[in-house]
Parts: structure tokens; C-alpha cells; sequence
């Protein structure tokens, strides 16, 4: 069932990007793609933890659906990364697919709210 405790998933998520950027050389084109990435990446987790503090379901949904939209940007900076760091790119692909994953849950979500 841990796969399906959120809370924990979102964080463990966020930490692994967090450690990945970390042992990552940042040069002139990375630096900002790992920018964006630890943004987009941390931030699934962070709307999470608001939609679960949510005032109305109306504000539930909509940091819900924050969740999907920050997952399907995460994907985007992975595959950018991918091409920037190609000897680390199965590595990327298993955050990507976990973002996937993700991104499928709240989207699942969503339409049940």
C-alpha cells in the first residue's frame, strides 16, 4: 500500500530529484534546466500537502489538478536533461516515468472530483 500513500510518494519524489540534481556537473545549458526541474519537480509534493489542507472541494480540485499540470512539466525538463546528460539517461527515464505515474494519479483524481 505505500504506493499509495501520496504524501510519502510526492516527497520521496522530490528528494530523489533534489539528490540527482545535486550530482549533477551544472555548466551554462544544466543549470537552468536543473532550475526548472527541482521547481517543477518539489512542487507536486508541496500543492499535495495544500490540497489535502483544501477549504472547499472546489480548492481540492484545483491544486489537484496543479499536481498533474507540475508532473507534466517535470517530464518535459527530464527529456531535456536526457539530452543534455545522455550518460545518465535511464537514470532520467525512471524519473520520468515516476512523474508519469503521477501525473496519471491526479489526473485519475480529477475526474473523480
Amino acid at each position: 500500500m505505500e504506493g499509495y500513500d501520496l504524501e510519502e510518494r510526492t516527497a520521496k519524489f522530490g528528494e530523489s530529484i533534489i539528490l540527482f540534481c545535486r550530482s549533477v556537473n551544472p555548466d551554462v545549458v544544466s543549470r537552468p534546466l536543473i532550475s526548472q526541474l527541482v521547481r517543477s519537480a518539489t512542487s507536486i509534493g508541496a500543492n499535495y500537502m495544500e490540497a489535502n489542507g483544501a477549504s472547499s472541494k472546489r480548492d481540492f480540485r484545483n491544486k489537484i489538478f496543479i499536481c498533474k499540470k507540475e508532473a507534466q512539466e517535470t517530464k518535459h525538463w527530464l527529456r531535456m536533461l536526457a539530452v543534455t546528460l545522455p550518460s545518465r539517461k535511464e537514470e532520467i527515464r525512471k524519473f520520468w516515468q515516476e512523474s508519469q505515474e503521477l501525473s496519471k494519479i491526479f489526473g485519475k483524481i480529477c475526474v473523480k472530483i
